[in-house]
């Protein structure tokens, strides 16, 4: 099998599934239009929309979201069962660790910086002056779990 062949049949397999995508002639190929993503809000964050790009996160498998932080507006402290893997498509992102939200602690990633959170660990992460969007990727079932300060995890 040549290396485009081969390439053509992975990215199908990792893209399938999505729900606004446009397929090449080849077919081979699915995209996902940047100007066509329907946002929606993120369950329980206000001020957060994401939209899932493959694969569903609520069931086993690869899954690829994007998140879109309005600005001044932070998650409260959580974690994951899975490790996600992060990437700031745009704006500056804020991520801390521990269990009490102070967004003073937090560091700051700009567009194009990646991160990985640990699978369990806890965290909060947003925006402050200006809209931020990530990238989320990770093997489902996907679940976030939020934390009072003291409960640890």
């Amino acid at each position: 099998m040549n290396k485009r062949l081969a390439l053509c049949l992975l990215l199908g397999t990792f893209l399938g599934g999505t729900a606004t995508t446009t397929v090449t002639a080849d077919q081979a190929i699915e995209i996902i239009d940047a100007d066509k993503m329907v946002w929606q809000d993120y369950p329980g964050l206000p001020g957060v929309k994401f939209v899932v790009l493959a694969g569903n996160p609520k069931e086993p498998g690869l899954y690829v979201i994007r998140a879109k932080f309005a600005p001044h507006t932070m998650s409260r402290p959580h974690w994951h069962p899975e490790a996600r893997y992060v990437l700031v498509v745009k704006g500056t992102w804020w991520a801390g660790t521990g269990d009490k939200l102070d967004p003073e602690a937090t560091v700051p990633l700009k567009a194009g910086s990646f991160a990985i959170h640990a699978p369990r660990e806890v965290h909060y992460d947003g925006a402050k002056d200006e809209e931020a969007i990530v990238q989320i990727t990770g093997i489902g079932p996907s679940g976030t779990t939020v934390v009072t300060p003291g409960d640890g995890k």
